[in-house]
């Protein structure tokens, strides 16, 4: 049974840093496209980054552009965000997901094949 378990999150002043991990098992790793998606209170699951299935790719919502950064290392099956200069809105829960297409990456979160739990961050202003 596929799962990826995020971890990471916590309660954070506004400026500071966080990073988040996501750690997949029984998966395939190398051969997803990884995304990270985020829920605020009262709001809908918003598209934050992706990554291609070698890393090579990336692409951020303009909202995180030049704060976040997303990575992986796929010897340890293992998908990462680092938050830096945190805002209040991105409280939110954070999940982490999986899309086995081959060329790409989606914003669309119906896309995504396999979800996480989530994990909550928490911008303090």
């Amino acid at each position: 049974q596929v799962q990826l378990v995020e971890s990471g999150g916590g309660l954070v002043q506004a400026g500071g840093s966080l990073r988040l991990s996501c750690a997949a098992s029984e998966l395939t790793f190398s051969s997803y496209t990884m995304g990270w998606f985020r829920q605020g209170p009262g709001k809908e699951r918003e598209f934050v980054t992706a990554i291609s299935r070698s890393g090579g790719r990336t692409y951020y919502a303009d909202s995180v552009k030049g704060r976040f950064t997303i990575s992986r290392d796929n010897a340890k099956k293992t998908l990462y965000l680092q938050m830096d200069s945190l805002k209040f809105e991105a409280t939110a829960v954070y999940y982490c997901a999986a899309d086995s297409r081959l060329y790409g990456a989606s914003s669309q979160y119906t896309e995504y094949d396999y979800w996480g739990q989530g994990t909550q961050v928490t911008v303090s202003s």
